[in-house]
């Protein structure tokens, strides 16, 4: 059974440039939840979602920034003569059932309708994001110290530049301990993946990682596109497929190879690397989907731009949802999440397989790690959509949840846990 697309005269992919849209800005610092993020947390078993570290990232001297969000246009036409955006594939509107019986937080499986829309070949490259930081000046979260007048009581040599990196223990651990396989490295950041010594020279064309949700919408709008939807995303990763448990079909491994760049061995003391890879894989290494999309499973997750919730799927209206208003996560109540999804190579069959395209992950908006990455859309209309923002200029809060089985706790959360 495949899914529905309506008619559609669209394009084949040729190349062509998009003209980028302005700048505008960077983002503007906030304190909400900063001082809950850095005193020492109580950290259970279920606390797999990122916590919450506010953005001071910014574009120097420039007045704020309005990140790229969900709002995509409804109805969108088709592009008909239009030339395709370079490295964009077109995805036909049409239906599909949304979600997953496997997971609590992607109930109910239900019919969904989403317009045609432009997607990213592949997910955002080191290469693409470097051009955008060299023609804006901008400065990622991870590359920003906080400001300690916002974590009043928080110990200076916390307030670092710095991320979240996996470090892989030397013997068995609990699986319900996530801190178990993370660290806090000051000076990880796109740069330097690993920590300070670290390079991304020969790994251009490897996705970029340690964004957070506001860097990639930063982008996003720079390159005059936007973030996808969390319907748009799993309607384009499920590649024409319908009610399939893998981007690719109904078994896990078809062949000899590996269909994903995700972890084999046990996780997480021992990683195989039989798909040829222990990290990120450069884009397009293994075989698109029926969309001619890459790496919608593995590899690292992908920012979405709808925040999260775990009961957001019973109340969407059945076309074009763009999320709900506000984010709620019972693991972390008061800790606004966004949604995450795609998995990663960190992701194992035998304990976090949300590389499965009904899945869902969540994440603080202002916290990446060592695998976390984005795509981008760009509706048919070619208009940049823009943020629901509140009254401040800042996007609107909310509460944030449902466990993203590889996903850390905030690098200040996790920073203040391990110097306990």
């Amino acid at each position: 059974m495949t899914i529905k697309t309506r008619p559609s005269n669209s394009p084949a992919d040729r190349s062509g440039n998009v003209a980028p849209a302005g700048v505008g800005g960077g983002n503007r610092p906030r304190a909400a939840s900063r001082a809950r993020a850095l005193a020492p947390p109580i950290l259970g078993a279920a606390l797999l979602g990122a916590g919450a570290l506010a953005s001071v990232a910014s574009l120097a001297g420039r007045s704020p920034a309005r990140p790229s969000d969900a709002a995509a246009p409804t109805h969108a036409p088709t592009p008909g003569a239009e030339t395709a955006p370079e490295g964009m594939v077109w995805i036909p509107g049409g239906s599909f059932q949304r979600g997953s019986e496997a997971d609590p937080d992607a109930r109910p499986v239900r019919e969904i309708e989403v317009d045609g829309f432009w997607m990213d070949r592949t997910e955002v490259t080191n290469a693409q994001f470097a051009s955008f930081v060299r023609a804006t000046g901008y400065v990622t979260v991870a590359e920003q110290a906080p400001d300690p007048a916002q974590f009043p009581g928080a110990p200076p040599e916390l307030l670092t530049p710095g991320s979240i990196v996996f470090s892989p223990p030397n013997g068995p651990v609990d699986l319900g301990r996530p801190l178990s396989w993370w660290a806090y490295v000051p000076g990880a950041n796109w740069r330097h993946p690993e920590g300070p010594g670290s390079t991304i020279e020969g790994r251009e064309d490897h996705p970029v990682v340690h964004v957070c949700w506001e860097d990639a919408a930063a982008y996003a709008r720079w390159a005059g596109k936007r973030l996808p939807t969390e319907a748009e995303w799993e309607y384009a990763a499920r590649g024409g497929l319908e009610g399939k448990p893998y981007t690719w079909g109904d078994e896990f491994r078809p062949g000899d190879g590996w269909p994903a760049n995700i972890w084999q061995g046990r996780f997480p003391t021992r990683n195989t690397a039989d798909d040829g890879f222990r990290t990120t894989a450069p884009v397009g290494s293994f075989p698109p989907n029926g969309f001619g999309l890459h790496d919608m499973a593995g590899n690292v997750w992908e920012w979405c731009a709808d925040w999260y919730r775990p009961d957001s799927y019973a109340n969407a209206p059945a076309r074009n949802p763009q999320g709900p208003d506000s984010s709620h996560d019972p693991d972390e109540p008061g800790v606004p999440k966004r949604v995450l999804r795609g998995g990663s190579f960190m992701c194992a069959d035998t304990y976090c397989s949300r590389y499965r395209p009904g899945s869902r992950g969540k994440g603080a908006p202002d916290s990446g790690a060592c695998h976390t990455g984005f795509r981008c859309v760009r509706s048919a209309s070619t208009e940049p959509a823009t943020a629901r923002l509140d009254e401040t200029g800042s996007p609107t809060p909310g509460f944030a949840t449902a466990p993203s089985c590889c996903a850390p706790t905030t690098r200040a959360r996790l920073a203040a846990t391990r110097e306990q």
